[in-house]
């Protein structure tokens, strides 16, 4: 059985950062750091809590959490549209401790990642023409891993930030980095191995992310319409708002379910223990099937959560300074980083399909 309730180590986690993200982060600090996504000051401060290296094994010297204890850090994070790396320099410290120390005795994952004052991060899809396409935090990685044909190989940054930014609706940092340079760490299948692992790593904390953006819009709207005034009563006592807003719960409460039990599989998986993926008994366990399912599921959650709620915030909804116009923008690009939902959806039905012995799986 799955126990998605937080231990009593998760709650005091999830309290934590809940309390650092809220005097931190926010949507006025979302603002100040537009157009590339980033609060450098913030990030400092985050380095105080050990939080970017937490997830790397102890043995590998960091703090040794679980992938379902990231989904409580990286949940809270979505709710206050904190401006940072954190997910992707998570993801990428941990596939960098998990690859094999060099002749010379040096680790990819080095005190400086484990730290955070070297920030990583992950490009989510393989290399095409030797560049790395829309990487999620490439303006600001200081390296950046990526799959290149069946070599997993890290980029090195130089220049300004902010001229390899690539504009886009949801002022994420995202960029396009050239591998020419690239210092290859691993290659062969166990590299695409360790790579395919990393992207799903990455799903679940980005679904939780999008939890957080949904939970909070929610909230967001929920206020504005018990405040708002309309032929002197609040809008929210009118039926058509009431119903834009009352199913909202269930699929943001369905998509955090899923995506705990995506990490809860994801730990699983990690301590050498095989996932079923067998739909005719609804039994699944499969870390890369419940993943990309916590993706699709908390996208379409944020999507509709955001959407709904600046709806029921009438034309202000559309104003800068209303804060669920950030959720907004910044859901939709999250959700879109990956890749287009509906082809994620199609790379899902296969993996279904093959387990079933219709069809070869999807890569």
């Amino acid at each position: 059985p799955v126990d998605l309730n937080l231990t009593e180590d998760q709650e005091t986690i999830r309290e934590v950062f809940a309390a650092f993200f809220d005097g931190e982060t926010g949507p006025a600090r979302a603002r100040e750091a537009e157009p590339v996504g980033f609060d450098g000051a913030a990030w400092e401060r985050l380095l105080e809590t050990g939080a970017p290296g937490m997830g790397v094994p102890e043995a590998a010297g960091g703090g040794g959490a679980s992938l379902a204890d990231l989904v409580v850090v990286a949940t809270e994070a979505g709710a206050r549209i904190a401006p940072l790396p954190l997910v992707d320099h998570m993801v990428t410290a941990r596939l960098l401790a998990g690859l094999a120390v060099s002749p010379d005795g040096h680790s990819a994952c080095d005190d400086d990642v484990l730290a955070g004052s070297t920030i990583v991060g992950l490009a989510v899809r393989p290399a095409t023409a030797g560049v790395a396409r829309t990487v999620p935090t490439g303006a600001v990685a200081h390296r950046v891993v990526a799959l290149d044909g069946d070599r997993l190989v890290i980029d090195r940054a130089t220049g300004d930030p902010a001229d390899r930014h690539l504009p886009n609706h949801g002022c994420l940092p995202l960029a396009h980095r050239d591998l020419t340079d690239a210092e290859v760490l691993a290659e062969g299948p166990d590299a695409v191995a360790s790579f395919e692992r990393a992207v799903d790593e990455w799903r679940t904390l980005t679904a939780a992310t999008l939890v957080g953006m949904a939970r909070e819009a929610l909230v967001l709207g929920v206020d504005y319409v018990k405040e708002r005034e309309q032929f002197g009563r609040p809008v929210g006592s009118f039926q058509a708002v009431q119903h834009l807003l009352a199913d909202l719960p269930g699929l943001i409460d369905g998509a955090h379910l899923l995506t705990a039990k995506a990490a809860w599989a994801g730990d699983r998986a990690s301590g050498g223990m095989t996932g079923t993926l067998d739909i005719d008994v609804n039994d699944v366990t499969d870390f890369p099937a419940l993943a990309a399912m916590s993706l699709i599921t908390a996208g379409e959650a944020a999507a509709s959560a955001t959407d709904r709620s600046l709806h029921v915030h009438g034309g202000y909804g559309f104003s800068e300074e209303y804060d669920i116009q950030l959720y907004y923008r910044r859901a939709r690009a999250l959700t879109f980083v990956l890749d287009d939902p509906a082809r994620e959806c199609r790379r899902l039905a296969g993996m279904f399909l093959g387990a079933t012995g219709f069809l070869e799986p999807a890569g």
